[in-house]
């Protein structure tokens, strides 16, 4: 934060995820608003999720040192906001009539109701109550407008409204509503899909596909350039399949034989962690199939009808944490400024989770404290929380080790990357019914191959076959496992 003789510069802050950029994906507020402390003033794209970022001044602002869109490094100027003390003398001095509130200050109430009915993520540190949120400041005369809607009129009745008009609308991220506003859709004519009425992007994308389809069926239609703004949205991407991280910006063409699709913050950040990951750990990779019967009997004894049990990800996660305890060496990082190792006493089991944005990796803090039951509930309420972008920033940094199930994309096997700064992570593939020799007898089981890829600088071969080993010893005999933990 810096003061000027204009007034007083915030810069962008440390979001609390280890990031040094984001991207601005929509200001709240324009040049010559008046905006209170704590006041909600830009969202901004991480790495791990879309946040808003409050104001630490009042005043009047004098200055967006950024466009939307554009990517702004940690430290650098975001926001120039003017003398609270003038702010407020303009303000008195405004009139109070209705005709001082113009659309765009209408949008951004609108905005501000829809946030607090529960979509996306608040910067954490900053002190951001719902009353700070929800304080109503009129928008200058002369302010940009708000953008009009384009689609035409023919197409929200062929999308029925799935919100009554008084009801804020909730949205599984502020992408969401720019996706929207971009394609010039009202976000209250959108069905939405999601668990407790939320509009996901897909909602947007299948409600663009149907307002296509409305006007190129509309009399006297004229070919694709009629629809308007909903261009903006390409249609490849409404046919993307579940949990990939699609970009919202639209697909540039360059040639008849190709397109460009830009990267995301998200996947920016992504990429250069993945690409630190490949170019500095020198990883090997083993694997191992794991007859899991025995361990999909106890799960499917403990469950009643009144209560389901632990799942088979919860028992993993036991014989997981158990194994680090064993070779603490994997749940630790290498500092190779003073080539040293470096292993905490807590061990924060990450898991890989498809959210709305893509990839992410959370972790159960406290993992090698909890029991069975006590790890069940920790990954449903983690799980749930990081699909929908509210994991939080301690959580998406911290964990020690990664736990990935890909076996859930109906896939046996992988080479995983590992998760930088992280040393190993070890993946389970789906559990089918196989061929097995048991007491020299052909019979089927339960087989899943687990594979566990480990950085070969802080361990060798035998450390990674005895943590697998121990891992799969439990899963195939889990009774006497959990009796000796």
């Amino acid at each position: 934060m810096t003061s000027t003789a204009t007034g007083q510069t915030f810069l962008l802050p440390d979001l609390g995820e280890g990031l040094t950029e984001a991207e601005v994906v929509h200001w709240l507020v324009a040049e010559g608003d008046v905006v209170t402390i704590d006041q909600p003033v830009v969202e901004v794209e991480t790495a791990k999720s879309v946040v808003e970022v409050p104001s630490p001044y009042a005043g009047r602002v004098g200055r967006l040192h950024a466009a939307e869109g554009e990517l702004v490094e940690v430290g650098r100027p975001l926001i120039t906001v003017g003398p609270e003390v003038e702010a407020e003398v303009e303000v008195e001095a405004a009139p109070v009539d209705g005709a001082s509130v113009d659309g765009a200050s209408a949008a951004a109430e609108t905005y501000r109701e829809e946030e607090q009915a529960g979509s996306g993520n608040v910067l954490i540190g900053y002190g951001t109550s719902a009353g700070a949120a929800s304080v109503r400041r009129r928008r200058p005369r002369g302010a940009r407008p708000a953008v009009p809607a384009a689609v035409p009129a023919a197409v929200p009745d062929a999308v029925p409204a799935a919100v009554p008009d008084d009801r804020p609308v909730k949205v599984i991220s502020p992408i969401v509503r720019r996706l929207a506003r971009e394609a010039g859709l009202d976000l209250r004519t959108i069905r939405p899909t999601g668990s407790g009425g939320v509009v996901n992007r897909s909602d947007v994308w299948a409600a663009v596909e149907r307002a296509r389809s409305a006007a190129a069926a509309a009399p006297g239609h004229a070919g694709p350039a009629s629809a308007g703004p909903v261009s903006a949205v390409p249609v490849s991407v409404g046919t993307a399949p579940v949990g990939t991280a699609v970009p919202p910006e639209p697909v540039t063409q360059t040639a008849p034989d190709e397109r460009r699709i830009p990267l995301t913050g998200f996947q920016r950040a992504a990429s250069r962690v993945l690409s630190r990951s490949r170019s500095e750990i020198p990883e090997a990779t083993v694997w191992v199939d794991v007859d899991a019967t025995a361990l999909w009997d106890l799960r499917e004894a403990a469950r009643t009808p009144a209560d389901p049990g632990p799942g088979l990800l919860a028992y993993l996660a036991r014989f997981v944490v158990a194994g680090l305890k064993e070779y603490p060496v994997l749940n630790a990082r290498l500092d190779v400024e003073r080539d040293e190792i470096v292993v905490p006493d807590a061990i924060n089991l990450g898991v890989a989770v498809q959210s709305e944005l893509g990839l992410v990796a959370p972790a159960v803090l406290g993992a090698g404290t909890m029991t069975t039951a006590e790890l069940d509930a920790a990954l449903r309420d983690l799980t749930a929380r990081a699909r929908v972008g509210k994991a939080t920033a301690e959580e998406l940094t911290a964990g020690t080790f990664t736990l990935n199930n890909y076996g859930g994309f109906r896939v046996d096997g992988s080479a995983a990357i590992i998760n930088h700064p992280q040393v190993a992570i070890l993946g389970l593939g789906r559990i089918i019914d196989r061929p097995w020799v048991v007491d020299g007898q052909i019979v089927p089981r339960k087989i899943a191959q687990m594979s566990f890829v480990f950085d070969h600088r802080v361990c060798d071969g035998a450390t990674a076959a005895g943590f697998i080993r121990s891992v799969a010893d439990a899963v195939e005999n889990p009774a006497a496992a959990i009796v000796r933990l």
